[in-house]
């Protein structure tokens, strides 16, 4: 089986649940509070490791408490192949989750954001057929480094979920990107923010013209989509009780490149995803245990 490489953060994950989000000068309580590891990179990791996948990570861990707590969990979870940076501090997330499940993200950058194509050129690239990237690195100034590399090795195919951050990237960043044809990964909001289409349908074939490759779109309670450049296809949700959103997104493509280096079809690779993800929603945090994912039969 060809090998995934993962390019993307390792962030240190408060996680702050609340009544509600506060407003300027209003004093709140927090109803519970806990810390994990997380960001979008870890999470599909989490996600292809499962699967029994082979795949790299490439994550950067900085130095400070953060980075200490970081490089101390991903140890613990077998991860080795972070690259430690020794002369910044690492940064942190804070997660609020308000009751219905949706959560407000509050991120300071650090070390975890940096990215250094000498290390990327250390990887065995041959080994290699498909790369994961998330939008916030390539969003950093270290983030042309990732887009040279994406240039330079025109044989993997790329997966990218840019996120929310999609109309912050800046277009020429963007343009790059989707000149190497990527199976795009977003939600309803972010591809409708982006193209200004409400229509799914209409702002799947607009991404289309610029990508020439399959568009991958979540939607929530209402399941998912993709588009091919000739057929629009939904698919059916999971029903769930959801706890939280943290990491939905980051564990549906991450179950979709993982079924995609299975052989599955796009199809089939959905409704695995949609069925990870509603795991993912019905628990707290962005990620599966062993247990959890082993009880959902998939392998």
């Amino acid at each position: 089986m060809n090998k995934t490489l993962i390019i993307g953060s390792t962030a240190l994950d408060i996680i702050l649940e609340v009544d509600r989000l506060p407003s300027t000068a209003q004093d709140c309580h927090i109803n519970h509070q806990s810390m994990a590891i997380g960001g979008c990179a870890y999470n599909v990791q989490n996600i292809i490791q499962h699967f029994n996948v082979p795949h790299l990570f490439c994550t950067p861990v900085g130095t400070g408490i953060y980075g200490e707590y970081v490089e101390k969990q991903l140890l613990s979870k077998g991860v080795t192949s972070y690259i430690k940076v020794s002369n910044q501090d690492n940064g942190c997330c804070y997660c609020y989750v308000e009751p219905h499940g949706e959560r407000t993200f509050l991120s300071y950058h650090g070390a975890e954001y940096t990215f250094s194509k000498e290390w990327l050129d250390a990887v065995p690239i041959d080994e290699y057929n498909k790369v994961y990237v998330c939008g916030l690195e390539v969003e950093e100034p270290t983030g042309d480094a990732i887009i040279e590399y994406l240039e330079e090795h025109q044989h993997l195919e790329v997966f990218f979920a840019p996120g929310p951050r999609i109309n912050s990237i800046g277009q020429s960043k963007i343009n790059r990107i989707f000149k190497r044809s990527p199976v795009l990964h977003l939600n309803r909001d972010e591809i409708i923010a982006y193209t200004g289409k409400a229509d799914l349908y209409e702002a799947a074939k607009a991404l289309f013209l610029h990508t020439k490759n399959t568009i991958l779109i979540t939607d929530g309670g209402d399941g998912s989509y993709m588009y091919d450049g000739s057929s629009f296809i939904h698919i059916d949700p999971i029903p769930t009780q959801v706890v939280d959103t943290i990491g939905a997104g980051d564990a549906h493509i991450g179950a979709v490149i993982a079924c995609r280096q299975r052989g599955y079809s796009f199809e089939k690779s959905l409704r695995i995803a949609n069925a990870i993800s509603s795991v993912v929603v019905g628990s707290k945090g962005g990620t599966l245990s062993t247990n959890e994912f082993d009880s959902l039969n998939i392998l």
